[in-house]
């Protein structure tokens, strides 16, 4: 079983829902399909479970072995992770689209201009939003030590992935302004 580090986390299980051991789950992904019958996550005590049934309109799952309510709310408020492998595995992307793990660590550049690097990203709705470490020829310059950039058209030009940067504008006035 891999370290915490090594796995994605991707959903939170709430409280029981009825007698039969379904719980409430609440996503921390954009894909859904990756819960489904026979699907093996992994909880914070790094216990696999196994999905029996999920019901994506109702938002509620069965882990396989946990039958009724008393037995399943022992798994409340435990965080279900999957690997990265399997999560590129069982997640279809879109031209153009990339997983949230793809922009860590990429640099944020504007102009030519290195603004810092993406230690995390956040989702505040509608929007995501992406956490920058300030580049530290830019913290001599007395400004702050991460700023937020919203994952818009109005501030992301473009995310080259394989070269794992960020291309910005006018994103450097709102460091300014952080």
């Amino acid at each position: 079983m891999k370290s915490s580090n090594e796995l994605l986390k991707i959903a939170q299980i709430g409280k029981s829902v009825g007698l039969g051991g379904f719980l409430k789950l609440h996503l921390h992904t954009d894909f859904p399909e990756q819960f489904k019958k026979n699907g093996i996550f992994y909880l914070s005590n790094k216990k696999e479970v196994v999905i029996e049934e999920y019901n994506h309109k109702r938002g509620i799952v069965k882990f396989a072995g946990f039958n009724d309510k008393e037995s399943a709310s022992i798994l409340t408020n435990q965080f279900l992770y999957t690997t990265f492998e399997e999560s590129q595995e069982n997640c279809i992307l879109n031209d153009g689209e990339f997983f949230w793990f793809d922009l860590m660590d990429a640099l944020v550049i504007e102009n030519e201009t290195l603004l810092g690097k993406v230690i995390d990203i956040q989702r505040f709705d509608p929007n995501d939003f992406l956490i920058v470490q300030t580049d530290k020829k830019l913290l001599d310059m007395s400004l702050p030590k991460q700023f937020l950039i919203p994952y818009i058209e109005r501030f992301i030009i473009k995310f080259d992935k394989e070269n794992k940067i960020v291309h910005t504008k006018d994103a450097l006035e709102l460091l300014k302004n952080s």
